[in-house]
């Protein structure tokens, strides 16, 4: 895994096993065409996103789906509503009552937001919709600003600086992102030593 936090992964994904968190079961059968919307999306793009295809995974008419949705764009738009539930409403709640100190806090948000089994692949499947569609950018501003938040909030628990508290959150977001898209190679060392080492530099107190 290449995102900011992931030496971590197994600590966190363990808790939240343990506490009954699993993201992505689908409950109702509304809830299957999105979560099914939702796999397509992360693994083919936006317009693979079909209505016939999509009854053809889940096995029924693609009648059945009208019963649901008015239209295509209906359960795009109940896609979108239900990753920024997941992505920012359900992670603060969990990280919220973690209790955790600045920089756990800020790895388990970066765990579950950017998971390589369930939000990464949808999240930069929407950042890719979000360069064609303007509703969809302006969602994934809303998104991003309340991750910028939350990492501001980490941040500033240790630094009162707000320069340098804003320069801090964004690296930090930056990395996470960056992460995925950078094929450089680090000299003698893996991805995930240079972003854990990443990680004490931007979430400790520079006069440690």
């Amino acid at each position: 895994m290449t995102y900011l936090y992931a030496y971590v992964h197994w600590f966190f994904r363990r808790r939240a096993s343990r506490n009954g968190a699993h993201v992505g079961v689908a409950r109702t059968p509304r809830e299957r065409w999105i979560e099914e919307g939702l796999h397509v999306l992360a693994t083919s793009g936006v317009d693979a996103v079909r209505v016939e295809a999509l009854a053809k995974r889940i096995g029924v008419t693609k009648g059945g789906f009208y019963g649901y949705f008015a239209d295509r764009e209906a359960l795009l738009t109940a896609m979108l509503e239900a990753w920024e539930r997941e992505a920012v409403d359900e992670v603060l709640a969990k990280v919220d009552n973690a209790g955790l100190d600045p920089k756990n806090r800020a790895r388990m948000a970066g765990v579950l937001t950017l998971s390589d089994h369930r939000l990464l692949p949808i999240d930069l499947a929407v950042r890719d919709w979000a360069r064609r569609d303007d509703d969809v950018a302006t969602r994934l501003r809303r998104v991003d600003n309340a991750r910028m938040a939350l990492l501001r909030e980490t941040i500033g628990e240790f630094c009162d600086d707000p320069d340098e508290v804003e320069a801090r959150a964004l690296l930090a977001f930056c990395a996470v992102i960056g992460g995925h898209f950078l094929a450089a190679d680090h000299e003698g060392r893996t991805r995930v030593e240079v972003l854990i080492r990443a990680a004490d530099l931007l979430f400790e107190p520079r006069n440690r």
